[in-house]
């Protein structure tokens, strides 16, 4: 017997009829102006065969899909040609608009700088973005596009003047990205990540530099010092000498942690290929080991199948060997985040990809504006430190042997005041 009160319930379906009237307008815009690309390619590549019939004819489109976009999914479909041509490589019609596989439509901000990487001039801007973004691209003339960009200079100007002394940044993430400059190949952007006593992620420093040398991360360090910073409890970087020759100068208190990710691709590269898949099993139990103790076996035993056939890898690693494993004095919840460089190593990718395709493009001043639009853009993504909690027991100097705090009365008393710093947050 079906009980009475038991209703079964729908999710219901609701129509609002502004949104699809937006919809619609959207999907014909975006199909006006793929339609206008298909005119373009037509008249430049569309010559005349022998017999006087045009080389290139209209033939359908591609099956249709969806795009996500600020007022939701938009259906689109993309023309495509026959090449008549009797050639072996056929023309094919490709929207720079609707590109294969896209998707979603990303948000001005985070497009714009994207664009200006690509090598969009700023005449183009309107064209390719009023059909993704209607009202909000109808105003991007070369003129405002070129304050816009003006705009950026003088945001990141200012970034790079504010002070530092109002938080305690426990953790540095370092590294220099290297791009493809005009003129140059020899430039850097210099790149701070920190985490504050919140576990917050931030952006501390993007500078532009010479390699990676001394002298440039030197300058680096003493713009941070002077605008008030705290010397970080562990710096953590790849193995280029310049970082860690300055932070020695200027934080000389500074523990050193070197990432995880770059030593493994140094050692491998030193091997073989027939030996990696093996010695990148053996290289991750390092740094996956519970103790410093499990470690140094494990270090040991690369040594031991390594150092003879293949000395240069064990070189590598047994070179970095205490700075590799300095994490075992960290909170254990942390070690996930200590072991690499990764919050600019994944940001970056993006970024490094775009320079390389237009490679010598650009400038000193664009690759380090749009550097920083985009690390503004990823900074808002970025995830809170696991066991943000702890950060206050390291910035008191409580002692962690092995990940694991080292007596419990003090944890206690630094666990309250954990507490009330993350009250103080919630309230202000």
């Amino acid at each position: 017997m079906k009980d009475d009160k038991v209703v079964e319930l729908k999710n219901p379906v609701v129509h609002d009829a502004l949104t699809e009237l937006l919809r619609g307008g959207a999907r014909k815009l975006i199909m006006e102006a793929v339609e206008a690309e298909l005119e373009v390619f037509m008249l430049e590549y569309g010559s005349r065969l022998p017999d006087g019939k045009p080389r290139l004819a209209k033939n359908g489109y591609l099956p249709e899909r969806e795009i996500m976009t600020g007022i939701g999914k938009v259906s689109v479909q993309v023309p495509r040609v026959r090449d008549r041509a009797e050639t072996e490589k056929k023309l094919r019609f490709k929207s720079s608009l609707i590109p294969p596989y896209m998707r979603r439509t990303a948000t001005l901000n985070e497009v714009l700088p994207l664009l200006y990487l690509k090598g969009i001039s700023e005449s183009s801007f309107q064209e390719v973005l009023e059909p993704i973004f209607g009202e909000q691209a109808k105003n991007l003339s070369p003129g405002v596009i070129s304050r816009l960009k003006a705009t950026w200079e003088g945001e990141l100007d200012e970034w790079q003047k504010r002070p530092l002394n109002k938080k305690q940044y426990v953790y540095w993430w370092a590294d220099g990205v290297h791009f493809y400059v005009r003129d140059d190949d020899k430039r850097a952007v210099l790149v701070i990540v920190g985490v504050d006593q919140f576990g917050h992620k931030e952006l501390l420093a993007l500078e532009d530099g010479f390699r990676e040398s001394t002298e440039a991360w030197l300058s680096v360090l003493r713009k941070l010092e002077k605008r008030g910073i705290n010397c970080p409890a562990l710096g953590v970087g790849d193995g280029a000498l310049g970082f860690w020759n300055a932070l020695d100068e200027v934080f000389p208190a500074a523990r050193h942690q070197r990432c995880w990710f770059h030593k493994m691709g140094n050692v491998l590269d030193k091997l073989p290929k027939a030996q990696q898949e093996k010695a990148k099993l053996m290289l991750k139990e390092i740094w996956m080991s519970a103790t410093r103790q499990e470690a140094y076996a494990a270090f040991e035993a690369f040594i031991a199948a390594y150092g003879t056939k293949y000395p240069k890898a064990a070189e590598c690693l047994e070179k970095d060997k205490i700075e590799l494993l300095t994490f075992y004095d960290f909170p254990a919840e942390h070690w996930v985040h200590l072991r690499t460089t990764n919050p600019i190593e994944s940001t970056f990718a993006t970024v490094r990809n775009r320079t390389y395709k237009v490679k010598g493009a650009f400038s000193n001043k664009t690759i380090l504006t749009m550097s920083f639009k985009l690390m503004q853009s990823a900074q808002k993504k970025w995830r809170r430190l696991a066991g943000f909690q702890l950060l206050d027991n390291v910035i008191t100097g409580v002692k962690f042997v092995d990940g694991v705090i080292v007596g419990n009365q003090q944890h206690d008393d630094h666990e309250n005041d954990s507490s009330k710093n993350l009250q103080q947050e919630v309230a202000a």
